[in-house]
């Protein structure tokens, strides 16, 4: 199990995640809004500004304050870490 650092000490499983995408459009805050109602939210943005929403296979939706950008690299690194072992 590789896992992820999705800022400030959190990680997620690499391999549960289904996409790390941008809150920025409408229908994304409107996931966002149902999943919290739904109790299926975490937070892990610690107060701060929400850059990426990492959607994971349990159907949980995970917010971050690190870009997707950032995310999706740190992920590629591990996975390259894994290959050479």
């Amino acid at each position: 199990m590789q896992l992820v650092n999705i800022g400030f000490g959190n990680m997620v499983s690499q391999d549960r995640i289904i996409s790390i995408i941008s809150p920025e459009s409408a229908p994304i805050k409107r996931m966002i809004q149902d999943a919290r109602d739904s109790k299926i939210a975490i937070d892990a943005t610690y107060g701060r500004r929400t850059r990426s929403v990492i959607i994971m296979d349990s159907g949980h939706i995970i917010l971050s304050a690190v870009q997707p950008e950032t995310i999706a690299n740190r992920a590629d690194i591990g996975e390259i870490e894994e290959e050479d072992k």
